[in-house]
């Protein structure tokens, strides 16, 4: 009897006696099915969510790596700009220290005087009858005599030697080197700086002679440089502004 149960059972779990398989329970292999559709399901669904994403990320990313390529390159060009000034500051000072101090001092032509243009007058600009303007030519001067465009600032004063002393200087003006250079001013005749001035009002006529006074600080040697020039009166005046 015993064997005869353990057989019966034997049958039912491992298949039948003479090695037929066994019929399951039909509600066991719906169940085990219904898993298996559930799990397939679910892959597709996630799937289809990362197939839903790519195509937003794609742009973007394709985004991304354009702006990196135009900032490598940007980034590019500063280097080799930068390496190319490098290269410049580099060969400069190799010029300068092989010179050395002296020498560079000694390339340079230092000023040795500072002349007023014959031009320097008063000006009837506008053509009103009215002389507004006072021109003064300014001309810085080598050791060689030559007239240099030499760096530096300007100090200008108008004066009545026939006045008292409290009233003897009639107007002053200062130019600064920023602005000093920009009136660098060439002809065929000659090249100067050309210091334009109003007039001010101290000056009532232009019957008696006035004093002009330049004072030029060279900015290179630190030297300052001194020159007066007196504008005569003129009976018939010539008001045409000169090219010089």
């Amino acid at each position: 009897m015993i064997d005869r149960e353990c057989r019966i059972q034997n049958t039912e779990y491992n298949g039948a006696a003479d090695g037929s398989p066994v019929v399951h329970n039909p509600s066991s292999v719906f169940h085990r099915l219904s898993s298996v559709f559930y799990l397939l399901f679910s892959v597709f669904c996630l799937l289809l969510i990362s197939g839903c994403q790519k195509p937003a990320e794609g742009p973007l990313l394709t985004d991304q790596i354009e702006q990196l390529t135009q900032e490598k390159a940007q980034l590019q060009r500063q280097i080799e700009q930068a390496n190319t000034e490098n290269n410049k500051l580099k060969s400069r000072v190799e010029v300068l220290s092989s010179l050395g101090p002296e020498g560079r001092l000694e390339s340079f032509s230092p000023l040795k005087s500072i002349q007023i243009g014959r031009y320097t007058n008063f000006y009837d600009k506008d053509k009103d009858g009215k002389k507004e303007k006072l021109i003064v030519y300014v001309q810085p001067v080598d050791a060689e005599g030559d007239k240099v465009k030499a760096p530096g600032e300007v100090d200008v004063q108008l004066w009545n030697l026939n006045n008292s002393a409290g009233e003897a200087l009639l107007g002053s003006w200062h130019v600064g080197p920023d602005e000093l250079r920009k009136l660098w001013f060439a002809t065929v005749v000659t090249i100067n700086y050309r210091l334009t001035f109003d007039m001010p009002e101290a000056v009532q006529s232009f019957h008696e002679p006035l004093t002009v006074k330049v004072t030029f600080k060279d900015h290179l040697t630190g030297k300052t440089f001194e020159a007066q020039k007196v504008i005569e009166p003129q009976q018939a005046p010539d008001d045409t502004q000169p090219n010089s």
